[in-house]
């Protein structure tokens, strides 16, 4: 999806990566409307998969009941080098742990959830985007005028 952006320029975007826990998830469920939101993103044109550490070994049932692809990266340099597989300068990332630093510092847009399990200060520093939650954070992506507005200078 590309997204026009005033006094900044044209935002090209194909691939959403999620982190798993503490974002795509919290304590391990899926908040509501999510589902609704990633299906929406997909016919949109959106690649959507999320990476993993594994914390609490959810990945499979999560990917099946949501219809998305995983990685599994145990650490942040595995998911920064997975990101560099998939065209990071048209790739927007949501997290919030410290394990997405180094994700975050490769893809083009940054965007973290400060949700029941928190977010780590490094990976906010280095974010684009603070949002509530992650129903707010896809509803940015889909609304697009909602995404000017945050991003426009």
């Amino acid at each position: 999806m590309v997204y026009k952006i005033p006094g900044v320029g044209e935002l090209e975007l194909k691939t959403l990566i999620l982190d798993l826990n503490g974002t795509l998830t919290v304590k391990g469920e899926i908040p509501d409307g999510v589902k609704q939101r990633l299906t929406r993103l997909k016919e949109l044109g959106y690649r959507i998969l999320f990476f993993t550490g594994n914390t609490r070994n959810n990945e499979d049932e999560i990917a099946s009941v949501l219809g998305i692809d995983w990685i599994l990266a145990e650490n942040g340099i595995t998911k920064r080098d997975e990101a560099l597989k998939l065209d990071p300068d048209t790739c927007v990332s949501i997290g919030n742990g410290l394990i997405d630093l180094e994700l975050m510092k490769v893809v083009k847009l940054r965007i973290v959830t400060l949700q029941a399990e928190g977010v780590h200060v490094q990976t906010l520093l280095n974010s684009d985007i603070i949002i509530p939650s992650i129903v707010d954070a896809l509803d940015l992506l889909i609304d697009s005028s909602t995404l000017v507005a945050t991003l426009r200078k």
